[in-house]
Parts: structure tokens; sequence; C-alpha cells
């Protein structure tokens, strides 16, 4: 079974040994120019005799455990992955995308695409002999975070602010984890900088400007996607897969897991990837051919809070242009009718971010850049019960009814 043996720059390909003690800057020679994160590399590739027979395979992500960082035994698990992907013909027809399949993960156990990442940073915090785990987070990354340390007996710490939805905050503190909101947003990272130098804290978030990305260790985690999204299709590669982007950890991971199974023979090429964003900074990034992420200015308050950051990140970047992929801002302009016509037309209720790919998808048809006969799956990243408080209709709009009246306004 590989093992990772170094971390390695995703812009200059320098590496570091495995033992670089990972402390939210990133690639040491790319920090003045072009700020960039590091991510694992593994010895030798894959052999059929590593891997587990179906019989032996585990109900999570770690049946793909001979290309992640640990082995299953050492795994902290609450049986991730896995997650459903179903094709979503009545909404495809409606946004002009008829091959469009919808990768559901509300369904993993913390309600969100966190947990692949929770599942291994929280096993490597637990290999290290750490004591307390720490993030940034205004909702998902901070539930999921809470619910694998707890399932590990480690402390947990996470920083918030102010605008956070309430239903994941509760979530959080319902798991035992410390939730410390800050006024300042960026008073949140000098709290988790002195966490880690004081305390000996495993961060598992960014805490430092400019952002390159979450802990490596635990980016591993989203190559999974990748592995179960060719696995249900029978082997097939999609022509794009989209998913909501802040700072890129899901979309880095996604793209590194199609390159192993590329590398490795398991498919021919690869997809292009979409990244559905709020304010800008990919595409600006991609249009102007530069490496430095630039830092806009936010034109609006985005309703999809947990990607609402106005710089991205040079491994989302060279996701994107490895895979001639591109990226598409998305405004609070119909994300909500868009979010109550998913779920009225497939039976799934998602968070307004996770609703962002959609969104993404819907213009990216009408510009011609995705062809009417081309398939795309769309990473929805959350349940809609997690920001369910931003949603909602005010509760003015429901009334109570006699029979006689309810009938008279019931559609049938």
């Amino acid at each position: 079974m590989t093992r990772p043996f170094a971390y390695a720059c995703y812009r200059c390909d320098s590496e570091l040994p495995v033992g670089h003690a990972i402390d939210s800057r990133g690639c040491p020679r790319c920090l003045d120019e072009a700020p960039s994160n590091l991510k694992l590399v593994y010895r030798g590739t894959i052999s059929e005799e590593g891997k587990p027979t179906k019989k032996e395979q585990p109900p999570s992500l770690w049946r793909y455990a001979n290309r992640l960082p640990f082995g299953e035994d050492a795994a902290v698990s609450l049986g991730e992955g896995l997650t459903p992907l179903r094709p979503a013909a009545r909404l495809g027809a409606e946004i002009g995308v008829p091959a469009l399949f919808i990768k559901n993960e509300g369904y993993n156990p913390t309600w969100s695409h966190k947990d692949r990442f929770s599942t291994v940073a929280i096993t490597a915090a637990q290999q290290a002999g750490a004591s307390t785990v720490a993030t940034s987070s205004t909702g998902n990354a901070g539930a999921s975070l809470a619910a694998y340390a707890a399932r590990a007996g480690l402390s947990c710490v996470v920083a918030t602010a102010a605008g956070s939805a309430g239903p994941m905050l509760t979530q959080i503190e319902k798991y035992g984890a410390q939730v410390i909101p800050f006024e300042n947003k960026s008073d949140r990272w000098a709290f988790l900088a002195e966490g880690v130098e004081r305390f000996g804290w495993f961060a598992t978030s960014p805490y430092r400007h400019p952002v390159v990305g979450s802990h490596p260790i635990g980016i591993e985690g989203y190559k999974t996607l990748a592995f179960e999204i060719v696995e249900q299709m029978g082997g097939a590669v999609p022509d794009w897969c989209a998913l909501p982007v802040c700072y890129g950890d899901a979309l880095a991971g996604l793209w590194l897991g199609f390159k192993d199974l590329l590398r490795d023979g398991e498919i021919a090429r690869m997809p292009r990837l979409l990244a559905a964003e709020v304010h800008g900074s990919l595409a600006l990034a991609l249009h102007q051919g530069i490496d430095r992420v630039p830092d806009v200015t936010v034109r609006f308050n985005t309703l999809a809070v947990s990607i609402g950051a106005t710089r991205s990140t040079f491994q989302a970047l060279k996701a994107l242009r490895e895979t001639r992929g591109i990226a598409v801002p998305v405004s609070n302009d119909g994300l909500i009718a868009l979010q109550e016509k998913t779920a009225g037309m497939e039976g799934i209720f998602l968070e307004l971010s996770s609703v962002a790919p959609i969104a993404a998808i819907l213009t990216a048809r009408q510009r011609g850049v995705i062809g009417p006969h081309e398939t795309v799956v769309a990473v929805v990243t959350a349940s809609g019960l997690k920001d369910i408080d931003k949603s909602m209709p005010a509760a003015s709009s429901r009334s109570f009814r006699t029979v006689d009246s309810a009938l008279e306004v019931i559609k049938v």
C-alpha cells in the first residue's frame, strides 16, 4: 500500500519533507510572488494487489484507503462518502442540460462534503498526537470537524464570525466544540495562529493572509469524490463537474482524484471543471492569465455565505487551468427560486451555496460553453437545512386555515 513521502507545491513543484510543519503559508518559495498550497506526493502507483475486494471494502470513503494517507484501520470514521449520484432529468431539461446528474453530499454524516476532509484531517491529528483541533468556519467545516473530533475524543475550537447560519452554529455546539465568535472576521485567524503557536493546536483551516487553502492532508479526502463519480458512472467520465468554490479545497481534491485515475489508466481523459464562485476572483485571474489570485471588491452581501470569500487560491486556479475549466460568478438573483425548483423537481433540498453550481451550469449553458448533449455532474455540497434561516419564508406568510379555506387555496 502506497503512502505519502513528501509535500510538493502546486505551482513550482518543489518538494518538502512529509514532516514539514504546515503553517498556513504554503510553499516558502512561492509565498512572495504567488502564494500556493502544498499537496501530498505518494511513492509508486496503486497495484491491483493493494486494492481491497468488494467484499472487504468498508462502507465509507475509506474503501479508497490505498489512495489516501492512512490505512482504513487507523481511520476516524463516521461512515462518510458513498453519497448518491442521481440523474436530474426534469431539472436538466429545464436548464437545457438533459444529461445532468447531481452528486448529493448532503448524505454525509454531518450533511455536508466537509466530512470527506474531516475524516482524513482528524485521523492525521490523532496520529500526530494532537489533543485539540481548530478551524475558522462559518458553518459546515466547523460542524464537520466538531463531529469527527468528538468521535476521536479530541477537543475542538471553532472560530466563527457574524453572519454565520444559526442552525450550523447550533450543530457545532451540540457536538461539544467551543464556538468563539468574532465581530471582525480577520481576528479569527490571529486567534488560530496564537492557538497553534502557544498551545499546539492542530489547525485544519487557513489562518493567514493571503489564503492558500486548508491543510493538505485533509484535502486528500476530497479525491474520493472523483473515485465515486467514475465508479457510479460505470467507469465513464462526465464532460463537466461543477461545484461551489471558496478557497478551492474540494475543487483541488476532485482534480487530484481524477489525476490519480488518469495516471493509473482507469480513465482516458479528464472532465472539465466549473467553479461556481461569488465575487469573481478566479474568473478574473483566468482572464488576466496571472498566478496571484486578486482580492476583488465585495459588490453585494451574498446568500451563499460559505463561498463568499473575495479571493480564492492558486490551487483552485491550477485545477481550472489544467482541465480547461471555467469560473462563473453567481449572484443572489434567482438563487432561492432555483433552490425551490431543484427541491420541487428533483426532491433535493440544498443549502444556498450548493445551489450555486446549478446556477453556474445554467449560465454556462446559456453562454454556449456547455453543449446541449454534454454530461454534467453538479456536486452539491450540503443540505438545505444548514442555512434554512436564510431561505425560509417569513412566518407571516403562513397562516392557520379552516378546512374549507384550505381547499380553496390548495394547488393540485
